[in-house]
């Protein structure tokens, strides 16, 4: 197959994103197809971790991050109640230096800005929801709901945690709801006196919390939680909750987290969902990447990370194999992948990750755009 491959991702998210812009660069015909009308910058932090920030420079955005980004000097767990500090791991200067790249906290809307950036413009192609795909000996044709379709050799599934793409590699099984729920708002940092530490996890013994700036002039602070909720109440990804009800159900915690709190507009509850591991990611052209086959808990923010190191191993696959068989290169990428998706599901299912020392080496260290690959 020559090396203007036609490939097709469904799913313009932060994956589908890298991928198409990785794929683009080497050379492939990339179609990117997302089912929203447009990017929004949706209110919601994201920790881009020396691992991911790798892959960012691969794909020629990390100077831009980095320049808006906050680069908090540490990561600080605490009691939830008492303040107690359990752990503070370094970063800034002194985590750039240990783990090669740095650590940088963005609004998730500029980091997908910043990918969609590498992108041509023309190649993307809103108000395309994935309806159906016919599969042949030559390719693909996909066919959306809008009654578009198109053509492709290789399609890639980064359509999240309900997948088209996954229904038909893996058969239809509706995602896990995990019994818990995140609360998200994004708190003016001028509301807030005095301001606090720049990333902290606050630990209760059945629930969390996190806070941290969101960009370098510290004007704004994300906070997110994940409480037990037994019973599904969310009908679709998000809701509405009432301010005043999420406040009151943070009695007991430290004056620090009531204080952010306190200056919250509005604020959005969102179910947690994940998936039991899969060994399978592919089938025949149609292959998977991000939460199309490992949806993860939020509880190691490593979510997105994990997302575009697949998109990186995929990418390096897909060119190295194209002198022989590209499909051949859909199983040696999950062989390079499944046993460190595998083991972050787990950990962040445990949620303790940098909740005492820690060392968080075997995150950090990965880089998916060098690391040697599995044959």
């Amino acid at each position: 197959m020559r090396r203007e491959t036609r490939v097709a991702v469904i799913g313009a998210g932060l994956g589908g994103t890298t991928a198409a812009a990785l794929l683009q660069r080497a050379g492939f015909a990339v179609r990117l197809y997302e089912q929203a009308p447009a990017f929004e910058r949706i209110g919601a932090g994201i920790h881009l971790s020396p691992n991911l920030m790798q892959v960012l420079r691969a794909v020629g955005v990390a100077d831009r991050l980095e320049r808006i980004g906050l680069h908090p000097d540490a990561f600080l767990s605490r009691a939830w109640d008492s303040g107690e500090v359990l752990f503070r791991l370094p970063l800034g200067e002194a985590g750039e230096r240990r783990y090669g790249a740095p650590y940088i906290n963005v609004h998730r809307g500029d980091l997908h800005a910043a990918l969609a950036s590498a992108v041509a413009p023309d190649s993307i192609a809103f108000g395309h929801r994935l309806a159906g795909i016919e599969t042949r000996g030559d390719g693909c044709r996909l066919l959306f709901g809008n009654g578009a379709t198109a053509e492709a050799d290789i399609v890639i599934g980064a359509d999240g945690v309900n997948s088209r793409v996954r229904e038909l590699v893996l058969g239809v099984e509706k995602p896990r709801y995990t019994g818990h729920v995140a609360h998200r708002c994004i708190v003016p940092a001028a509301a807030v006196d005095p301001p606090p530490a720049d990333c902290t996890k606050w630990w209760g013994p059945d629930r969390h919390l996190l806070i941290y700036y969101m960009t370098g002039r510290r004007d704004e602070l994300y906070l997110v939680t994940s409480f037990p909720e037994p019973e599904l109440t969310v009908a679709g990804a998000w809701a509405p909750c009432d301010a005043d009800e999420f406040r009151a159900e943070l009695a007991g915690f430290h004056p620090e987290v009531r204080r952010v709190a306190a200056a919250a507009g509005a604020v959005t509850k969102w179910p947690v969902f994940d998936r039991e591991p899969v060994p399978v990611w592919s089938e025949g052209r149609l292959v998977l990447l991000g939460d199309a086959c490992h949806p993860l808990r939020p509880y190691m923010a490593q979510g997105a990370a994990m997302a575009i190191e697949d998109a990186a191993v995929l990418a390096r696959c897909l060119i190295e194999a194209l002198a022989s068989d590209p499909l051949a290169a859909f199983p040696r990428y999950a062989r390079n992948r499944l046993e460190r998706t595998n083991r972050v599901q787990r950990v962040s299912v445990a949620n303790d990750f940098l909740r005492g020392p820690t060392d968080p080496a075997w995150v950090f260290d990965y880089d998916a755009w060098t690391v040697p690959l599995l044959d």
